[in-house]
């Protein structure tokens, strides 16, 4: 109570601790150049020229533009991105996006009427432990893509 020397405050944290699930905005009419790294989700609705690292999902807005190199778990693609996407999980491109460059991905969705000119390597662990590969080009849209399937022949997917 009064004159008493003992602190009733509870002492803070001197690092800031990051809230689950937050969420990094890049804001349209914003435009980063060089190395940007995040632990949590980033969704970028200006322009990034440079290289991105992110411990989770990446979504690139309508109005967004990525021109480089990502490195993620998670990608949701809108607007435009050239470069080098490496993604270990799922990629998902929307029928507004126009990617173009080499793609890495686990898994990967592609809408009908998005603009994917890429080559893209899928990797996935199937079952028993086994790993397939396939190596998948695709040009001007989602219609058609080739895949080189197990045995070294290609496959027409529609």
């Amino acid at each position: 109570m009064f004159g008493s020397n003992k602190s009733t405050e509870e002492p803070k944290s001197a690092a800031a601790s990051s809230a689950p699930n937050a969420l990094n905005t890049l804001v349209k009419g914003t435009v980063v150049e060089g190395t940007l790294r995040c632990d949590n989700d980033l969704r970028v609705d200006g322009v990034i020229k440079g290289k991105l690292h992110c411990k989770s999902k990446v979504i690139i807005g309508p109005t967004g533009s990525v021109e480089g190199e990502i490195h993620c778990q998670n990608a949701v693609i809108e607007g435009r991105f050239k470069g080098i996407l490496q993604v270990s999980e799922l990629l998902n491109v929307r029928e507004t996006a126009e990617i173009e460059g080499d793609i890495t991905t686990n898994k990967l969705l592609v809408q009908s009427g998005a603009r994917f000119n890429v080559t893209c390597k899928m990797e996935a662990g199937a079952a028993n432990g086994a790993i397939r590969n396939a190596d998948v080009k695709a040009e001007n849209n989602a219609a058609a893509a080739t895949a080189k399937v197990a045995g070294g022949k290609e496959e027409i997917r529609n």
